[in-house]
């Protein structure tokens, strides 16, 4: 029997600093892949740090880059995003 690893919303920081929203299925291992991948460039304080990103999402006033399917390297951190939060980022302008 195989199992099918399913796409989940993630938010994944990185050695260099980095935080990412996007859509992985392997997020075992430094790099990952995601698909639809926003680098998160500001986020407000009503976010309350990037475990609040993976929690609300972002809010009015942060700043988001446009999405691309992307390779991480160095990856430090694989935060599992709550359906609101993936909801916020999708619908983020």
């Amino acid at each position: 029997m195989t199992t099918t690893k399913t796409e989940r919303p993630v938010l994944i920081t990185t050695s260099h600093r980095g935080v990412f929203f996007g859509y992985a299925t392997e997020t075992d291992g430094s790099t990952v892949h995601l698909r639809a991948g926003r680098c998160v460039i500001y986020w407000t304080q009503e976010c309350k740090g990037f475990m609040g990103l993976a929690a609300i999402g972002p809010q009015s006033g942060s700043r988001l880059g446009l999405a691309a399917d992307i390779d991480l390297r160095d990856v430090t951190s694989v935060v599992e995003c709550t359906p609101k939060a993936a909801e916020a980022f999708e619908s983020f302008q």
